[in-house]
């Protein structure tokens, strides 16, 4: 069933998303060769808590951390550890929360110094196809219209591997409402989408073939391949002439630029 949000109820969301969004960039800033994703993930527990809100991942189906935190080659769900991370490595975070009952969720990928072109490319052609699926989030559109255009920027134009297994999907008072929003589809199928339809666009992109497995743990995804895998996420209401991003990479992005140049330093 789907679920149409109020402005108000939209609003409520946006604080969520943006909560996520400044967690983001706070951890941008600390991202550096030889600090864990253990202590990443004690950090991003303690500024959702500090800010009034609940991690939404922790004890999700049994999952026991506050975010989840993603290096190269593991697409989603990675588990927080204690190996520090090192130059060239490709990192995903993925955080949720719960604030005044509803949900935030999105993703960013940072590249600790410089991870090599291919990566590099990778990065940008998966964020670039996260915006060509919100253009298409308008309403009258159907979710289709995104998952095409997803799919025709990272793996028909430029070669990529899309993850079939793992979808974007609803969000409002639970982490996962319908619909599923897939990376890749044909244009025009799929449920027609109206105005207050929140979704979590995510593309996620594999560096080499679109098969992935699921590690022991029952939670850690990684490419078939061992190659490297970006995803990027946003929070998206649907509007009438253009989709309303709920979520804000800006300050990401600031943290993320500042950080880099510190590495040039070096």
């Amino acid at each position: 069933m789907i679920y149409y949000k109020t402005d108000e109820q939209v609003e409520q969301m946006r604080a969520a998303a943006l909560l996520v969004s400044s967690t983001l960039a706070e951890v941008a800033a600390l991202l550096k060769p030889g600090i864990s994703t253990l202590s990443i993930d004690k950090t991003i527990g303690s500024i959702i808590r500090d800010n009034g809100a609940v991690p939404s991942f922790l004890g999700y189906n049994g999952y026991p951390f506050n975010a989840c935190i993603s290096v190269n080659d593991v697409v989603v769900h990675g588990f927080p550890n204690s190996h520090p991370l090192k130059e060239g490595d490709v990192v995903t975070i993925d955080i949720g929360v719960i604030r005044n009952g509803w949900h935030g969720d999105h993703a960013y990928t940072f590249m600790i110094g410089d991870p090599g072109a291919e990566a590099i490319k990778l990065v940008k052609i998966t964020k670039e196809s996260l915006y060509k699926g919100i253009e298409k989030a308008i309403a009258g559109n159907r979710i289709g219209d995104i998952a095409f255009a997803i799919q025709e920027h990272t793996e028909k134009k430029n070669g990529y591997g899309v993850v079939r297994e793992l979808v974007g999907h609803g969000l409002g008072k639970s982490l996962h409402e319908d619909p599923q929003v897939p990376n890749y589809g044909k244009r025009g199928s799929g449920p027609v989408m109206k105005e207050g339809l929140v979704i979590a666009i995510e593309p996620m992109i594999n560096l080499g073939r679109k098969e992935v497995y699921t590690d022991d743990d029952g939670w850690t995804v990684r490419t078939k391949d061992g190659k490297v895998s970006v995803h990027f996420e946003h929070d998206v209401c649907v509007r009438k002439n253009k989709a309303d991003i709920l979520s804000n990479y800006a300050p990401i992005e600031a943290a993320e630029k500042a950080n880099q140049e510190l590495f040039s330093n070096y």
